[in-house]
């Protein structure tokens, strides 16, 4: 993700303070709210049993580096958790908000326990909480945050402009980011794997054709382009075609009609006439005569009509 994500307007620490939401209602009809169950003291560290602690349905993140993670899951068997997870509760298990590469690196280094601090959150504000930290983190792929975008978006009945406050970002940021889930699976998996950058996509988007696209992607790719390669290439192909010529018709419309009927009949065949025309600069632009014929005794026929007799 190019560049730094300074200027989130609100931390986790504001959000965690906010209570359970921060989104304007914008309809009646909202996903659930996940009620959270009393707790002593929502602000602490508490250990939980790393078994009670469930995947979060609302996590934007789904691809995880695994060299990054390993290296993890050795420093947690040598260190243990250090910072605790962001949960819910939701029924009798702790539902993750934010801190999943740290639960994926528990599991794996079988811990126990693991710290944990528990909010009361919406759904809404899960998500929020969810992109949020990993937009600051920018571990999230150009895909996976506007996918993050969408779902607020679609599920919560969000404007671009609330998600784009809540998230503390400009809304044309936003909006370029919803964008690219126009792309086609293939194009979007080649942007979240890395072998496509979002400039890139920013310049397939451009181009009309699904079929081209597909083409293009897998070109760039294998070829190694730049995105100002890329551009270069789209536009050679979709240059507009040339201007035709300012020209006149040297025959009116309606006689070029009426001369036609009367070719016609004169010869007993079609005819199709293309008036010589005028160009602006002067120039003339040869017309033409076409009289058809079906065989050689129709065409002697047309011959002698015009006057033309052969001495072979």
């Amino acid at each position: 993700m190019a560049g730094k994500h300074q200027g989130l307007g609100r931390g986790l620490d504001a959000l965690i303070k906010d209570g359970t939401t921060t989104a304007k209602k914008a309809t009646k009809k909202k996903a659930p709210v996940a009620k959270a169950a009393p707790v002593p003291d929502q602000s602490g560290v508490r250990e939980v049993p790393v078994a009670k602690v469930i995947a979060s349905p609302w996590q934007p993140r789904t691809v995880f580096d695994s060299e990054a993670l390993t290296e993890l899951v050795e420093s947690v068997k040598v260190h243990g958790v250090l910072q605790p997870l962001l949960v819910r509760m939701v029924g009798t298990k702790f539902e993750l908000i934010a801190g999943e590469r740290r639960l994926r690196a528990s599991q794996a280094a079988q811990l126990k326990k693991i710290p944990v601090i528990v909010i009361e959150a919406s759904d809404e504000k899960a998500l929020e909480i969810a992109l949020i930290e990993n937009l600051q983190r920018e571990d999230l792929n150009p895909i996976e945050e506007a996918e993050g975008y969408a779902l607020l978006l679609k599920k919560f009945s969000m404007t671009q402009d609330q998600v784009a406050k809540q998230v503390g970002k400009a809304r044309a940021s936003v909006a370029n980011a919803l964008r690219l889930l126009e792309l086609s699976d293939g194009i979007r998996k080649y942007v979240s794997d890395g072998l496509l950058s979002v400039g890139h996509a920013k310049v397939l988007l451009s181009v009309d054709n699904d079929k081209e696209k597909e083409i293009l992607a897998r070109r760039t790719i294998k070829e190694g382009m730049s995105v100002r390669a890329l551009e270069r290439l789209v536009k050679k192909l979709n240059l507009p075609p040339k201007k035709s010529r300012a020209e006149k018709s040297d025959l009116p419309t309606e006689y070029l009609q009426t001369l036609t009927d009367e070719l016609h009949q004169f010869f007993g065949t079609s005819i199709r006439i293309s008036p010589s025309k005028t160009l602006t600069n002067g120039r003339k632009v040869k017309g033409s005569l076409e009289i058809d014929y079906h065989n050689n005794d129709e065409l002697d026929r047309l011959l002698t009509i015009m006057g033309y007799s052969s001495d072979l």
